[in-house]
C-alpha cells in the first residue's frame, strides 16, 4: 500500500510541489510526477479551475498514486470540506489570520471528536465503496492534511496561536502576500521579511507542525526556506514551468544560430 503522503510530511521528508492553475485535464497530473514533483497542488484561489475541475485532478492523482491537495479560497470559502468530498489527501488554506479561523477549518476537515466535518456520499478516496462509517471516518482522518497560510500582518503577529490549534499538520508562508502586507512587495530579500519567515517556521516548529513556503525564488531558497527547515516546497506552476521552459529553450536554439 502507498504510504501516506501525510506521514511523509509528518515526520520531515522534502516535498516539492507543482501547482495546477491553467491546465484542468488530468495530463498534468503525469506531468508533474513524470518531472519529479512528489505531489500536485490543485488551485482553486487565483485560477479559473472550478471544484468539479478539482475533483477531476484529484481522482486522476488518485489513480496514478500521485498525493494530491486543494488551495481553496480562504478560512471562509464554501468548498473548504467539497475540496476533501472530490479527493484531494488535504486542504491549504490561505489568508489564516486568527486562531478562530484556524480552529473553524479544522471544525469543517476533519471527522468527531476533533472536528465536526459532516458525513459525505460515497468518496473516491474508497473506490466509491464506502465502509462503516467507524472506519471510513478513521482512514479520512489519519490521511488528511491540513495547512492554513500565514500571508499576513495579522496571521504572523497570531502565528503561534494559529500554530497551537489542535487537527493542523503545517503552516505554509504566502510569501508574496506576506512581503506586500508587510509593506515590502517584492521585496524578499529584507531582514523584516527574512525575520517574518523565521517567527512562522518557529512558531510551527514549537508546536510539532511542519514548515512550508510558496512564492520563494529558487535563489532563495536556502534562505527562506531549507535553512529554516521547510518540508514542503510548492515549486512553481503549470503556466511558469511552460513559460520558463520554453523561453530556456527558445533561447537555446536562437544561440545556435546566432
Amino acid at each position: 500500500m502507498t504510504e501516506l503522503f501525510r506521514a511523509r510530511l509528518a515526520r520531515g521528508e522534502r516535498l516539492f510541489a507543482l501547482a495546477a492553475c491553467v491546465l484542468r485535464t488530468p495530463e498534468v497530473v503525469l506531468v508533474a510526477r513524470s518531472a519529479g514533483f512528489d505531489l500536485l497542488l490543485i488551485d482553486l484561489e487565483h485560477t479559473p479551475i472550478t471544484i468539479g475541475e478539482a475533483g477531476n485532478l484529484a481522482v486522476a492523482a488518485r489513480t496514478a498514486g500521485f498525493p494530491a491537495l486543494i488551495r481553496v479560497g480562504g478560512p471562509h470559502h464554501p468548498d473548504l470540506a467539497r475540496a476533501l468530498d472530490v479527493g484531494a489527501e488535504g486542504v491549504v488554506v490561505p489568508h489564516v489570520d486568527t486562531p478562530e479561523e484556524a480552529a473553524r477549518i479544522v471544525d469543517l476537515c476533519r471527522f468527531a471528536p476533533v472536528g465536526r466535518r459532516s458525513l459525505p456520499a460515497p468518496l473516491p478516496q474508497f473506490g466509491y465503496r464506502m465502509p462503516p462509517a467507524p472506519r471510513f471516518m478513521a482512514e479520512a482522518e489519519a490521511a488528511t492534511v491540513i495547512i492554513p497560510m500565514i500571508e499576513s500582518c495579522a496571521g504572523l503577529e497570531a502565528a503561534e496561536a494559529i500554530a497551537a490549534t489542535p487537527g493542523l499538520d503545517a503552516l505554509m508562508v504566502g510569501a508574496n502576500d506576506l512581503a506586500a502586507d508587510l509593506g515590502l512587495p517584492g521585496r524578499l530579500d529584507h531582514p523584516e521579511v527574512q525575520a517574518a519567515f523565521a517567527r512562522v517556521a518557529a512558531a510551527a516548529r514549537a508546536h510539532g507542525l511542519r514548515f512550508a513556503v510558496i512564492g520563494v525564488p529558487e535563489p532563495l531558497l536556502g534562505t527562506l526556506g531549507f535553512g529554516l527547515g521547510a518540508s514542503l516546497v510548492v515549486a512553481t506552476n503549470d503556466i511558469n514551468l511552460l513559460v520558463d521552459g520554453g523561453t530556456a529553450l527558445a533561447e537555446r536554439l536562437k544561440a545556435l544560430v546566432a
